[in-house]
């Protein structure tokens, strides 16, 4: 009798003992899973990369006219020399600039350096953008560098003949010169020769066609400041720099005393009669 009972007590022990250890597992088992759980939302650590984030690149404290100020500074000597050697005020190619490529910002600008929102037309062989205009996803022309955009701009309005009527405008006429464009069909938009004209007067831009006509106005002036020879270089023929510079290949040859069309790498050319 006594030895069942005994067995009756360790045969208890033993049930009591594996109900602790099956509670306790379980126990361990939920807490585990808490704590996976826990792990899992956590994944905000730095970049493999190491990077930083800036979640606001753009300084909002810049105005749009110090915006401005640095387009007219990074840009003005190239538009005086476009003028020099085109003829096109420095005032308008500096005020399309900025009006067309919302001073160096536009879309645009950034991923194509086309400041002067110049479409790729047929004779466009050169690289290409696409944006949305007028049109979804037109072509636009790109460039390497923003020097290319200005001086496509010169070529755009110098070897089309809609803008021969601008070349008979004094330099320093920069309003017939904004109407002039919009007339030739450069801009849809009704008001663009008044936005020209106000960006021009408010920064002050005629200040740079002054500095190339030498303060005087009138074409004979104009005339002297024109570049009177060029460096022939690799891949120039006759024909290209007879378009550059607007001169008949004829005169060309004529102003240099040439008997064909062959030139050569370093030769110079004059470009204007030579006295005497």
């Amino acid at each position: 009798m006594l030895f069942r009972i005994i067995s009756g007590l360790i045969l208890c022990t033993l049930l009591l003992s594996g109900c602790r250890s099956h509670k306790k597992y379980a126990a361990k088992k939920d807490r585990t899973k808490t704590e996976r759980v826990v792990i899992e939302k956590k994944p905000e650590v730095t970049p493999k990369d190491n990077t930083t984030v800036i979640k606001n690149p753009v300084n909002t404290n810049v105005s749009y006219d110090e915006v401005v100020a640095n387009y007219i500074e990074a840009y003005s000597g190239i538009a005086k020399d476009e003028m020099k050697q085109y003829g096109i005020p420095a005032s308008i190619t500096l005020a399309q600039g900025i009006l067309e490529s919302g001073a160096g910002r536009g879309e645009l600008t950034k991923k194509a350096n086309n400041h002067f929102g110049i479409k790729c037309h047929s004779d466009w062989s050169g690289d290409r953008a696409y944006h949305d205009d007028d049109e979804d996803q037109e072509c636009f022309r790109k460039y390497a560098d923003p020097k290319f955009s200005f001086r496509d701009h010169s070529l755009f309005l110098t070897e089309r003949s809609r803008y021969r009527d601008l070349f008979k405008f004094k330099k320093d006429d920069y309003k017939s010169w904004a109407k002039g464009l919009r007339k030739a069909g450069y801009a849809t938009d009704p008001k663009y020769p008044q936005k020209l004209i106000g960006i021009i007067e408010k920064y002050n831009l005629s200040s740079y066609d002054r500095q190339i006509l030498g303060g005087k106005t009138d074409d004979s002036t104009s005339e002297k400041i024109k570049i009177s020879t060029h460096l022939v270089k690799k891949g120039d023929t006759l024909y290209s720099i007879s378009k550059m510079y607007r001169i008949e290949i004829d005169t060309l040859k004529a102003y240099n005393g040439l008997q064909s069309n062959e030139i050569s790498v370093g030769q110079k050319l004059n470009l204007n009669p030579v006295k005497n």
